[in-house]
This record gives structure tokens, C-alpha cells and sequence, in this order.
């Protein structure tokens, strides 16, 4: 099974700090077994690795970012076999929105899905003219069970996001900017402008940029006191573990920081 998921799933250091993982599942990335064990596989590499600051996840498939579930392999298992291939999936959308770096879905095509679902777990997406993105589970008497329902609305809203997965429409590029589901849009390519964004990234302090996003979902999930102690408590431990002290500290020192 590594072997085949190492097949589907490739990884490599473009800059330093920077890794791009690029999604190879002929003909459109279906998310079986294999794939979603290389994302795993690509996930302990950069863990190992422990100098990954920013993760790229793009396609090779011309035409698609991720095409969803695999169906062929939904219509072969039992409820018992369904309900695990459902936490597997969750299991590898979990792990990138916690990792420790910052991800960034490079959506060249079509993200329908769990393809959509797994873009929702990355920090930011980017998407290029071409991209269409949905959660057309209903057509298939189903809902979006890989954090699809939880992760939508919180980046467009309950009416947009009902819109979204009641109608099972792909949205296109250019409204899916609009609202919010993607950062960035690009007239070209979504990888490359994925790794321009990359770059823009990297150079900050990364415990801080991770304290941006942790307190930034806090938002949605704490009261307004509640969030703002939290976002106190962040504050106190980039000066604790070093971060603001050397930031500060070369900022007077008019030279680059040296952040972890």
C-alpha cells in the first residue's frame, strides 16, 4: 500500500521552507485508499522534516484539483466499511488543518466534494480560471461528511453555503473569490500563483502566523470576551518562546529576524 500511495501522491521541496505535494490519481484524483495514504505519507515527511513553513497541495490531473469520493469504491463496501472510509477521509482533513505550517489548495479544475472538502482543510486556497468547486453530495442521496458542512459556512456563511450543497451546483472561479470560498484568484495558473503566495509567506514568523489563524477561527467559535483572553494568551507566548523578543529586537537592530 506505501507503494502505491507514494504512486498518487508526490512531494518535494521547491524553496526552502516551501514543500509542494501534488495530487497523481488518473483521471481525475478520486479520493480512494491510496490517495489519502499519501497525503498521510506526505504529511510525516514534512513532519520529519521539521522546517516546512508553508505546504502547497495542487494536481498533475489536467482538468482537476480533486473530482471527489471514490465511488467505485463506495459501491462495493458495506455501512461498516462507508463509515470508515468517512473517517479516514476526515482523518487526513483533520491533520492538515492542525498541522504546523501553513497550507495553501492550488485549484486548477474541478474540486467537487471531498476534493472541495480537503481544499476547506488547507489554510488558504487559490484558484485559477478554470476552477469549479461544489458539494454535490445530495445528488447522491448523501451530505458532505469530511468537514465539508462545518468548514463551508464558517468561510462564506449559512445562506451561501446552503446554496452551495442544496443545489449540488459547481461554482465557478470567479463568484467563489467573490464569496470568499477561495483567497486568491489568478487568470493563469493556480499552482504557480499558489507558490508565489507561498513565497510571501515564508518570510514571517511562523508561530505567529499560526497564532493568527488560531485566533482568527476562535472568532467563530468563542464570544467576543472569551476570544479576545485568547488572543491575549497567544500574544504571551510568542514573547515566552522567543518570537516577538528577536522580532523586536531586529527590528531595532534594522536586520532580518532570525525566526523559527
Amino acid at each position: 500500500m506505501a507503494d502505491q500511495a507514494q504512486d498518487v501522491v508526490t512531494w518535494k521541496t521547491v524553496k526552502p521552507g516551501i514543500v509542494a505535494v501534488t495530487l497523481e490519481r488518473p483521471p481525475a484524483n478520486a479520493l480512494g485508499i491510496p490517495l489519502l495514504d499519501g497525503l498521510h505519507l506526505a504529511m510525516d515527511a514534512a513532519e520529519k522534516a521539521g522546517d516546512v513553513k508553508v505546504m502547497v497541495i495542487a494536481s498533475a490531473q489536467q482538468g482537476f484539483f480533486a473530482a471527489g469520493a471514490d465511488i467505485k469504491h463506495l459501491s462495493s463496501i458495506d455501512a461498516e466499511s462507508f463509515t470508515a472510509y468517512g473517517d479516514k477521509m476526515r482523518e487526513v482533513n483533520d491533520r492538515i488543518a492542525a498541522a504546523g505550517w501553513i497550507s495553501i489548495a492550488a485549484v486548477d479544475g474541478i474540486a467537487l466534494g471531498g476534493g472541495l472538502e480537503l481544499a476547506l482543510a488547507c489554510t488558504l486556497r487559490v484558484a485559477g480560471p478554470n476552477g469549479k468547486l461544489g458539494l454535490p453530495e445530495v445528488k447522491l442521496g448523501l451530505i458532505p461528511g469530511a468537514g465539508g458542512t462545518q468548514r463551508l459556512p464558517r468561510l462564506v456563511g449559512r445562506g451561501r453555503a446552503l446554496d452551495i450543497m442544496l443545489t449540488a451546483r459547481q461554482v465557478p472561479a470567479d463568484e467563489a473569490y467573490r464569496i470568499g470560498l477561495v483567497d486568491r484568484l489568478t487568470d493563469s495558473s493556480a499552482v504557480e500563483a499558489a507558490l508565489a503566495f507561498a513565497d510571501e509567506l515564508v518570510g514571517p514568523s511562523l508561530p505567529a502566523q499560526l497564532a493568527v489563524v488560531r485566533t482568527v477561527d476562535g472568532a467563530f467559535d468563542l464570544p467576543l470576551a472569551d476570544g479576545a483572553r485568547f488572543e491575549v494568551d497567544q500574544i504571551q507566548t510568542l514573547f515566552e518562546d522567543g518570537e516577538a523578543a528577536e522580532g523586536i529586537t531586529a527590528f531595532v537592530e534594522k536586520r532580518r529576524p532570525q525566526f523559527r
